[in-house]
């Protein structure tokens, strides 16, 4: 029997598709279950001892798939790590803080977490092309937008908050910020896929409309504020690569409402807190960062080692006074930069403040020549909005990290364009 020359080109081809599609959906995989959306649905708006086992377990299948997608690349896994030298120094330090964390068993716990969310980010900029990768993060947001509106909107709507904010949407998160600060982002996915994707273009735009409903209904205002940024960014670079003149004039543009917003915030910060909502203190967060720096300038140097601080239990030890100063107990340092001074010293911060110039840099270069500014800028502008406020940055099971990572490590690897 002969086989037609062309058959085993289709063959070749039905595997590659295979392969395709598993990986696509690996990716998917495990962005919701870093998105965290799944937690208040199984285990309650409430979690207590026992379920924090059970879900630590649950992230396992993540770990999982990332390791799968490793495996489908390895080579250009490792060739596009070697490409980050900051990323690798960042994580070295984070395994080095164990030998002087004031809790090593978590810390090695953590380690283990925070590398397997970082391998999950790699790994989907290695395996995908920008618009596959685009798509890969909208369709796991899709899911998120329709289960928060699910949730909400069908009896007993669970995803409407009735005691803090009665009345404020949190969809399938714990608060009502959860969400609002989930679906900011969503909505720039959306959006560069939609640019990036243009045959799947009206259905994207649909859920990027979702997606700012959800962020007004969850009333949110600092949410709305990062999707103002957000979408903004998403226009500057439409205008800009619509031809040199018009990259010029959108890149001025952008640099005066940069200096008119500090020259705001500087001069009118009490106006825009009002607008925000907030009080002088940002919710007690001012508290925070003012105790949690005494505590790091008394070990300036090392920190107290990877995620060891707010877990702490023995009552005389950073956390206890912390929480004595700010009047509350915290949960982290809502500030990334000073949670990396806390818990990794002053080594870690500027090995951080590395990676995350290298990453700026390579976005705003990648506005005049790379079709993957639409996804990378916006997701970063908003990104770097909330580094002030949160401690998302070198942070386990958070799919804010992973993106991040992904971001970072596709904007330097020439692959898979």
């Amino acid at each position: 029997m002969t086989i037609p020359a062309d058959a085993w080109t289709v063959r070749e081809a039905e595997r590659t598709d295979a392969w395709d599609w598993l990986a696509f959906l690996l990716g998917v995989f495990f962005i919701l279950v870093y998105s965290q959306g799944w937690i208040a649905p199984i285990f309650g708006v409430k979690l207590d001892e026992a379920s924090s086992g059970m879900i630590r377990n649950a992230y396992l299948p993540a770990y999982a798939a990332g390791i799968v997608l490793l495996a489908m690349a390895p080579g250009a896994t490792l060739a596009a790590l070697l490409r980050q030298p900051f990323l690798l120094a960042l994580l070295g330090i984070v395994a080095l803080s164990t030998l002087w964390s004031i809790a090593p068993d978590q810390t090695i716990r953590r380690i283990v977490a925070v590398y397997a969310t970082t391998l999950c980010g790699v790994v989907l900029a290695t395996r995908f092309r920008w618009s596959t990768m685009a798509e890969v993060l909208a369709t796991a947001n899709a899911v998120l937008v329709i289960g928060s509106i699910a949730w909400a909107v069908l009896p007993p709507h669970n995803g409407i908050m009735t005691e803090l904010f009665p009345g404020a949407w949190r969809g399938l998160w714990v608060e009502k910020n959860a969400l609002g600060g989930n679906m900011a982002t969503a909505f720039t996915v959306f959006a560069a896929a939609a640019l990036l994707a243009p045959r799947r273009r009206v259905l994207w735009w649909i859920f990027a409309g979702l997606a700012l409903a959800l962020v007004l209904l969850s009333t949110s205002k600092t949410s709305l504020v990062s999707l103002i940024l957000g979408a903004g960014a998403v226009g500057f670079v439409w205008v800009a690569r619509r031809g040199p003149v018009s990259g010029v004039a959108a890149t001025w543009a952008a640099v005066l409402g940069a200096l008119l917003m500090a020259a705001f915030l500087l001069f009118a910060s009490d106006v825009f807190l009002e607008l925000l909502g907030k009080d002088a203190t940002l919710t007690g967060r001012t508290k925070i960062w003012d105790a949690a720096l005494r505590q790091a300038e008394l070990r300036p140097w090392t920190g107290y080692g990877y995620s060891a601080v707010w877990d702490d239990k023995s009552g005389w030890g950073p956390l206890a006074w912390i929480t004595k100063e700010a009047g509350f107990k915290a949960s982290h340092a809502h500030n990334a930069w000073i949670e990396q001074w806390l818990g990794l010293g002053i080594a870690g911060v500027i090995a951080w403040g590395l990676f995350y110039l290298q990453t700026m840099g390579a976005a705003i270069a990648s506005v005049f020549g790379r079709a993957g500014a639409y996804l990378a800028l916006p997701f970063l502008v908003i990104f770097s909005l909330l580094t002030l406020t949160e401690s998302i940055a070198v942070t386990y099971h958070d799919i804010r990290w992973s993106i991040f990572v992904a971001l970072a490590v596709k904007l330097s690897w020439p692959g898979r364009e």
